[in-house]
């Protein structure tokens, strides 16, 4: 599915967010309507048929239910008042606030040509550490990096980095971000996704005997699952990710890069019952 910063209309947004949990999971529009706080089994059908529309104190309990929060939930509420304005002014206002937030929260889908993003540990990194230091050099760059990386392969990354857009250059040795994050398409990409799961695995593994614990957290739990359960607890785990980028949008003071890893994954095979 689309970022939703992709959307102006709310109702395609809805009616693609209903098709992705159809085909992942039994979904339908009684329970999507459940969910949103309707008692009515067919409202969000209605809605996204344009024959009902989403009103203001109901709109909260939809981003809720769409798993929205941060300025994906501040989005969507400024495309169901654009959807259900009458008035000229308020479809201008909303559309003014929704292309500030596209343009504070730029989302960076990266193509088949900067595969290459995915490769190393090394891209990704120095993606959001170039911009911390302006006017570093090479060398001091690759000194901050706590994983080893020469000054020379320092230099090549943020070459790769500017010609592909993911960062820009404004100044000599001065580096910005072009998008506020990168995310890849598992249908294009899963091989190369794949990869740099397992090297960011290998970095953890590392990171258990090298950080002292106030400087690393790690923690886990062993469950049992069915299908329901793992599909409800996934989609927590992208919730959760999604709370945390919130928080760090909000702190302007960065001053490191860390490595967030989430592994959910089985420890026995399925057993019949």
């Amino acid at each position: 599915m689309k970022s939703i910063l992709d959307y102006e209309n709310y109702r395609e947004y809805l009616q693609d967010f209903y098709k992705e949990q159809k085909s992942l999971s039994v979904f339908s529009w009684r329970k999507f309507s459940s969910i949103a706080g309707f008692t009515s089994p067919v409202y969000m059908k209605l809605v996204c048929e344009g024959k009902s529309s989403l009103s203001k104190s109901k709109m909260g309990n939809v981003a809720q239910a769409l798993n929205l929060i941060g300025y994906e939930r501040e989005y969507f509420e400024q495309m169901v008042i654009l959807g259900n304005a009458k008035v000229e002014s308020t479809k201008a206002s909303a559309l003014l606030k929704m292309n500030k937030i596209r343009e504070d929260h730029k989302i960076r889908v990266v193509p088949n040509e900067a595969f290459e993003y995915y490769s190393s540990w090394e891209n990704s990194v120095l993606r959001e550490l170039a911009p911390l230091m302006p006017g570093a050099s090479p060398e001091e760059i690759a000194k901050t990096c706590n994983e080893e990386v020469s000054p020379k392969e320092v230099q090549r990354v943020l070459a790769f980095l500017t010609k592909h857009g993911f960062l820009k250059k404004i100044q000599d040795k001065t580096f910005v971000q072009s998008e506020k994050a990168v995310i890849g398409s598992k249908r294009d990409h899963s091989l190369a996704i794949k990869s740099m799961h397992k090297e960011m695995a290998e970095i953890a593994v590392n990171a258990v005997e090298r950080y002292k614990p106030d400087e690393r957290h790690f923690v886990g739990a062993t469950i049992g699952v069915d299908e329901n359960s793992y599909n409800e607890i996934t989609q927590e785990i992208e919730n959760c990710i999604k709370r945390i980028a919130v928080i760090s949008d909000k702190h302007e003071n960065i001053n490191q890069v860390y490595r967030l890893n989430i592994q959910f994954f089985p420890m026995s095979k399925k057993i019949k019952t």
